[in-house]
């Protein structure tokens, strides 16, 4: 028997992956150093991607390249013979049954050792599979979802022995996915946390009424219905989740806050918890913050060009007040966030007093106000300017003191960026008016007045388009001349809920207080007023914004108007 001669590796990374041979030299030179496999050691200097690599070695190894996978094809009789630890440990999955063979996605095709051992708990010759690896992880975690019990049928398993012996175990896995405890409730718990964060809920509602109890998640803002426990569980799935978020159990008279932290298929995942009583028992909210979500750029938020290029300007100043506005959960924080990411570097101090801290941002200091030692929002400000911040972020002025101390310090040369709520941009200078705030004091610190609201987008998968009538356009606002445009709309399929719409973005209303409105504010015009003023001088308010977002297809007239609907009185 002839063995066939493979290539070198490096002369694969030349000839199929473009990379210079300089570049080569420097990785070799680099490898002798510090030893290792030379992709490896190019993967580190960042001169070739991780599937770059794959693909070279399945051509020099001649083993079939897939650069995804089908996850129709996963067999789940496959996957519930391997523990998801053992595959998330070595990055591969069998996943499909041959005639002869199982069919493995390994990211490391040349990991012998572990695929032997995969041989040998399968009992089946191995086909093997070059699949990058964030394609491996998002098949396994795809794989182990189908596997685990969703909430609706662990329910069907529930007995009503030992209930509040089960809220007792206090035993956490270390992801929920990797969750062997057959305890009904705490399998119960789990699943519609599980299903939560897979279906994208920012909030989760257990909600007591007579004669049951119902489960609701809020996604893409609006809140669907997702369960309803037979009412003899209430008392046991509750205190389970009390028990979880460090919370008094014995207490149901008294409204409660606690925290849960937990890993949920690979993602590091944090809950606030809200407990208050009601007259059929404690209301409890779950507010789910994502980890590893990343901040989105300042051009992903859904500014148009020209309101983009403003806020360049507004985030870049040396000093002054930027107000962002609009209702509870419009998107404000992120708005901020969003601006504190672009200008943070190792030449500014910046700094935060929030209430809470949503997303940690390495190279900021962040405070958590805690009202039970005395930290508010105006008492952590007067101790940061001490700091000596360049920029300075106020999670929200809610009181006159905390305005006061933000736009003096916005005076003294901080750049201070803060929320208020209010229905949109002009009705903040009323706002700041009724807190006793001087207009002269609101014209030299405020630079600008950002008004948002977050508009759900059409589902891609169930998109179509359709022709408007001349109806939708007047409630736009739009012209005559744009009415050849084609609108779009979702009809409605699994992977939006039946609700035509998946993910959100931002419109925005941004108010530049030039000259002409600084005198207005002086001789105390009222908001309308000067909402009038600043359309007049060119301000694009939020349903001209949302108008946008339509002709672009982007979202429907319906969301435009559901979200705006403050500008139609």
């Amino acid at each position: 028997m002839i063995l066939q001669k493979h290539p070198l590796i490096g002369q694969l990374f030349v000839q199929k992956c473009s990379l210079p041979p300089a570049r080569l030299e420097e990785g070799l030179l680099a490898q002798k150093r510090e030893g290792g496999r030379i992709g490896e050691v190019l993967v580190r200097l960042n001169y070739l991607a991780h599937d770059a690599v794959l693909f070279a070695l399945s051509e020099q190894w001649q083993i079939p390249y897939c650069p995804s996978l089908d996850i129709k094809e996963i067999n789940p009789l496959l996957v519930a013979k391997v523990p998801i630890s053992f595959a998330k440990r070595h990055v591969f999955l069998p996943y499909k049954d041959t005639e002869n063979t199982v069919d493995v996605a390994a990211s490391d095709p040349l990991n012998l050792t572990a695929l032997d051992d995969l041989r040998l708990l399968l009992g089946r010759p191995l086909s093997v599979i070059a699949v990058p690896y964030s394609e491996v992880i998002k098949a396994i975690h795809h794989a182990y979802e189908l596997a685990t019990n969703a909430a609706a049928e662990v329910i069907s398993d529930l007995s009503g022995e030992n209930l509040s012996l089960l809220a007792e175990e206090l035993a956490e896995p270390e992801d929920l996915l990797d969750a062997n405890d057959e305890a009904p409730i705490i399998r119960l718990v789990n699943a519609i946390l599980f299903q939560a964060v897979a279906q994208r809920a920012s909030d989760i509602h257990f909600e007591p009424f007579e004669k049951d109890l119902v489960v609701r998640y809020r996604i893409d803002g609006l809140l669907y219905n997702i369960l309803s426990p037979p009412k003899r569980f209430q008392s046991s799935l509750l205190s389970r989740i009390k028990i979880m978020a460090g919370m008094n159990i014995a207490e149901k008279r008294l409204p409660q806050d606690g925290r849960i932290g937990l890993k949920i298929a690979g993602r590091d995942i944090d809950i606030r918890v809200s407990d208050v009583p009601t007259p059929y028992g404690e209301r409890i909210v779950l507010r789910i913050l994502d980890k590893s979500t990343m901040l989105l750029n300042m051009e992903d938020i859904g500014l148009a060009p020209n309101g983009l290029a403003m806020m360049e300007r507004l985030i870049h100043l040396a000093h002054g007040m930027v107000l962002v506005t609009g209702p509870t959960g419009s998107g404000k924080t992120t708005t901020l966030y969003v601006c504190l990411n672009k200008i943070n570097a190792s030449d500014k101090n910046v700094m935060t007093i929030e209430d809470p801290i949503e997303y940690q941002i390495k190279g900021i200091g962040q405070i958590q106000v805690n009202p039970k030692i005395e930290l508010t929002f105006a008492n952590g400000l007067r101790s940061i300017l001490r700091q000596d911040p360049d920029v300075i972020m106020v999670g929200e002025i809610r009181d006159a003191e905390t305005a006061q101390i933000a736009i003096h310090a916005s005076l003294t040369g901080h750049l201070v960026f803060s929320t208020l709520h209010t229905n949109d941009s002009s009705g903040a200078i009323t706002r700041l008016l009724d807190m006793e705030i001087e207009p002269f004091l609101i014209t030299s610190s405020v630079a600008a007045i950002i008004a948002q609201r977050l508009i759900r987008l059409i589902c891609p998968s169930c998109r179509y388009s359709y022709q408007p009538t001349s109806e939708e356009f007047e409630k736009l606002g739009l012209k005559r001349e744009d009415r050849s445009l084609l609108f779009y709309r979702g009809e409605g399929c699994s992977n939006c809920m039946q609700t035509g719409y998946r993910g959100r973005s931002g419109i925005y209303e941004i108010l530049l207080l030039d000259d002409a409105l600084k005198e207005m504010i002086v001789s105390k015009a009222d908001a309308s007023q000067i909402k009038m003023k600043a359309i007049s001088r060119g301000m694009v308010t939020l349903r001209e914004d949302g108008a946008r977002r339509v002709m672009d297809g982007m979202t429907t007239t319906e969301e435009v108007l559901r979200v705006t609907q403050i500008e139609m009185t």
